[in-house]
Formats: C-alpha cells, sequence, structure tokens
C-alpha cells in the first residue's frame, strides 16, 4: 500500500464539477458541446506536445457524452477520457444489500518514473516526469466488479472490462519505458466499513500486473517462451556452459507482478449513482520477459464509475 505521504504528495486535485445535463437535448446545447469536443482534441494534442504533467481531465458527465454523436467525438480525445460526476443534492449513496460498481474507469494525467538520484545526503528517490508516446488509447474503462464486505471492511473487488493497456513514456534523456497499465484482479479496501459512499472515502489495494510481452512474443534474436528458440542461434557455445550475463536474456519468462493504488472520493451523485475523483497508482514496468530490471512508475489522475 501507498504511504500517506505519497498520496498527500501525488494526489492531484479534483476539477470543478460541470452543470446538470437536462435529458432532452436542444440544438444550442448541442452546438456547445460540438465546441467543447472540439476545445477537448486541441487541449489532448497540446497535452500529448508539451507532456504528460500537462494534461487534463476531460470536462463532459456521463450523459454529455452519450449525446454527442460519433462525428462528434471522432478526432477530439474524448475517447480516451473519463466522464466528471454530475452536480446534484444529495451527495451519498447507501451500500446496504448487494451493489456492483460499473463503468469503471481511470484516466492517468501525470506519468512520472521513480529513479534513484546520488546526493550529498545518500540516494534518494525522485519521481521524473515524462512524455507520453503512446496514442490515445491508454485509458481503462468499462471495467465492473462487487462491492462488498471483505476482512470486515467496505471493498471493490474488480472482475472484468477492459483493464489494461500498453502504454509507452519517454524519459527527458530519452530513454522509452513501456509498461502495462492495469488494475486487474483489484481488490481496494476502505480503512472501515461505512454504510454510505461519499466525498473523503478513501479505498486502497493491490492489483496484479501481467508481462507487458504475451508468451508467442519473440525478440529480435527469435527468443521467446513458448515459441521460438531457447537461445540466440549465433551463441551454440552457451549450451556447454557460457556467460551468465546472457542467461536472463536466454531465459525468457511470463512474470505477474504487483502494483498498488489509492482512490478517493471527491464527487457523488445518489439519483445518478455516479461516483467519481482522484488516485495515484505505483507499478513496475516492462521486464521484457525477465531480461531486464522493472522500473517504478507513478500515476496520478481522475476515476468514475456508477454504482448498482
Amino acid at each position: 500500500m501507498l504511504s500517506a505521504v505519497a498520496s498527500t504528495a501525488y494526489m492531484p486535485q479534483p476539477l470543478a464539477g460541470r452543470a446538470t445535463q437536462s435529458a432532452k437535448v436542444s440544438p444550442v446545447m448541442a452546438q456547445g458541446w460540438e465546441t467543447k469536443a472540439a476545445s477537448a482534441g486541441l487541449a489532448a494534442a497540446l497535452a500529448l506536445g508539451m507532456g504528460a504533467t500537462d494534461a487534463h481531465a476531460g470536462v463532459f458527465t456521463r450523459s454529455e457524452i452519450a449525446s454527442l454523436t460519433y462525428e462528434q467525438i471522432k478526432g477530439t480525445g474524448l475517447a480516451n477520457t473519463c466522464p466528471n460526476v454530475e452536480s446534484g443534492p444529495d451527495k451519498k449513496i447507501s451500500v446496504a444489500g448487494k451493489k456492483t460498481i460499473d463503468e469503471f474507469c481511470l484516466e492517468p494525467t501525470s506519468f512520472q518514473v521513480l529513479e534513484d538520484k546520488l546526493t550529498k545526503n545518500g540516494v534518494v528517490t525522485e519521481a521524473v516526469n515524462t512524455k507520453v508516446t503512446t496514442r490515445q488509447t491508454y485509458v481503462l474503462t468499462g471495467i465492473n466488479g462487487d462491492l462488498k464486505t471483505v476482512d470486515g471492511k467496505l471493498a471493490f473487488v474488480e472482475k472484468d472490462g477492459i483493464d489494461y493497456a500498453p502504454t509507452t513514456v519517454q524519459l527527458p534523456g530519452g530513454e522509452r519505458v513501456p509498461f502495462l497499465f492495469t488494475v486487474k484482479n483489484l481488490v481496494a479496501k476502505a480503512d472501515g466499513n461505512p454504510g454510505t459512499i461519499e466525498p473523503g472515502l478513501k479505498l486502497s489495494g493491490s492489483f496484479n500486473v501481467p508481462s507487458y510481452r504475451t508468451g508467442l512474443f519473440l525478440d529480435p534474436k527469435g527468443r521467446g517462451t513458448t515459441t521460438g528458440y531457447d537461445q540466440a542461434i549465433a551463441l551454440p557455445a552457451l549450451q556447454a556452459g557460457g556467460d551468465e550475463g546472457l542467461f536472463s536474456e536466454n531465459n525468457k519468462k511470463f512474470e505477474v507482478l504487483q502494483g498498488n493504488i489509492e482512490l478517493k472520493v471527491t464527487d457523488v451523485n445518489n439519483e445518478l449513482g455516479e461516483i467519481g475523483g482522484v488516485f495515484v497508482q505505483k507499478q513496475p514496468s516492462d521486464t521484457d520477459l525477465g531480461s531486464k530490471v522493472p522500473k517504478e512508475l507513478l500515476l496520478k489522475g481522475n476515476w468514475f464509475a456508477t454504482v448498482n
């Protein structure tokens, strides 16, 4: 679990809520949303050029996105954003009975790599800002799961959905760090067992981070886990006991590592069953099928979900 210090230092500030959208769409309002969509697309393009630290969360609510046509969304980057919770008078949702979480969405707005830096005070860990080199396909969405009691605490248990996205970021020196952005098998628990979900509630827990590469992947030398060569064919002498430094390159393996996330609820709409807030997540990067030591990534952003 991430420390409270990390949560305070890296937790992003929530954006202001949007006005509640009426059920019937007028031509004037639809035109306004089209303008907002074009503006959001420009903001996404600028964010991609300036770096992930300048990115902003989506400005649309769920009903506004549902009212947009495909042509209005196409090319704007809105498909790579999470909706905002619509403002409402009742900001508490009861969790009595059997509840499920649907449409759980995670939108990272900041990508940092944790690196050890040698200073006069010794080795310190520094969060280095990066630039996203992946296209706008890294938002996790459509995730569902159960909201139930686990070990006497309120918990969200992830089950299914688009819960992984291969992503690559670039460090200031030019090094690229691929990783699998994911929350597979997440079990996020609250500090206690509250009867309602309201602003201020925090959930934290761990999840699995599968290998960035699958078992059928072959490296440039034709080596893989289930197919390909056991070792580079240009180095047959290694069969008699060769350089141990190449052991990890030849011994390909599919590793499942662990990550941690903390979610904070900042907005609730009881009438629509919507909840949202901010998150901070720490997870390892790609190991290239076991041949590299993974780096630690720190992701910050916004999340959205519906309670049924």
